[in-house]
């Protein structure tokens, strides 16, 4: 049975260019064909700022949003953030799903797609990391880092990756997959 991978659009604005560019990734996720591939929309989720009266370690969880989104979260195996930099850091939407629960994404390991302007959205992820790691994730080195984002698409809004993307994808693809196979037994 293959590992299950989600690839989660972090970004929920209207606007959005995280949708294509985790289109692309889960393409190649499919192709690359040692995961089980989804593709989850942390905007169809609709959680609010934090709101469950308890803390997460208890797996209390009283609202439905967050019952979902626990179930969502917990049959992963390992995580792919397709996320942009707001002002130098995460997108709140995503630091906001990240503390919504705990246990479910402990002894998993996490991998980005990040994409901005000139850093390419790498200042988002090494905060990102820092939160990862408070929650038992382990952030993989590998990634994909598409700098100029707007330059990307064409005129359907399609994202158009460049040979080092694709290969920076398949080297974290195969990366995250050792570490998703290291932590299983962790998770067991």
């Amino acid at each position: 049975m293959k590992l299950k991978l989600h690839t989660i659009i972090c970004s929920t604005r209207p606007g959005r260019i995280g949708p294509s560019i985790a289109k692309w990734f889960h393409e190649l996720a499919v192709q690359h064909g040692k995961f089980e591939a989804v593709l989850v929309d942390l905007a169809e989720f609709n959680l609010p700022v934090y709101d469950e009266p308890e803390h997460p370690i208890r797996q209390n969880y009283q609202h439905e949003h967050t019952k979902k989104w626990a179930a969502s979260v917990n049959a992963a195996d390992a995580y792919v953030f397709v996320t942009p930099e707001y002002n130098f850091g995460p997108p709140p939407s995503l630091l906001n799903a990240l503390d919504y629960v705990y246990k479910e994404w402990n002894y998993k390991p996490a991998a980005t797609v990040s994409y901005g302007g000139i850093s390419g959205g790498l200042r988002a992820v090494q905060m990102e990391k820092l939160t990862f790691t408070t929650l038992k994730m382990m952030p993989i080195l590998e990634a994909v880092v598409v700098q100029n984002a707007s330059g990307h698409f064409d005129d359907n809004d399609n994202f158009l990756p460049r040979d080092s993307h694709k290969t920076s994808g398949v080297s974290l693809l195969d990366e995250l997959h050792r570490w998703a196979e290291a932590l299983k037994t962790m998770r067991q």
